[in-house]
């Protein structure tokens, strides 16, 4: 399971690379691994505020639907419009061009409450068993 270090994770399998005020967010390998094939990818509108742990979307698979989860409280600044019309990028590279939201951050939002690349993976194996 790939787990790039440096990104921040959600226990609901979100992740969050943050640069600067802006932060990125996707789904995990862990993640698109349970789902299977994503089929679709409801995503929010632009300039869109969102608190920590709301749900701002859906991602369907051929196996379920999930809700997706903001790691932190953001206005949403872009979606990547590319997984309308292909969806299949959040398994084939979720931390990468399937990224879902791009989120501006305010300079107050809490990271605490986000696990390491190293926790997240230990939740992971512990959810394996």
């Amino acid at each position: 399971m790939e787990t790039p270090k440096n990104l921040l994770y959600t226990i609901e399998h979100e992740w969050i690379r943050i640069e600067g005020n802006k932060g990125f967010v996707g789904v995990t390998s862990f993640a698109q691994d349970q789902l299977g094939d994503v089929v679709f990818v409801e995503l929010p509108e632009v300039g869109r505020k969102l608190e920590q742990d709301e749900a701002f979307g859906v991602i369907e698979s051929v196996k379920t639907v999930s809700d997706l989860y903001s790691p932190v409280s953001a206005t949403v600044k872009a979606v990547n419009k590319e997984l309308e019309t292909r969806p299949e990028l959040v398994n084939s590279d979720p931390y990468g061009e399937g990224w879902i939201i791009e989120v501006e951050l305010t300079g107050t939002e809490k990271t605490d409450h986000l696990l390491s690349a190293e926790k997240y993976e230990e939740q992971c194996s512990n959810e394996a068993h």
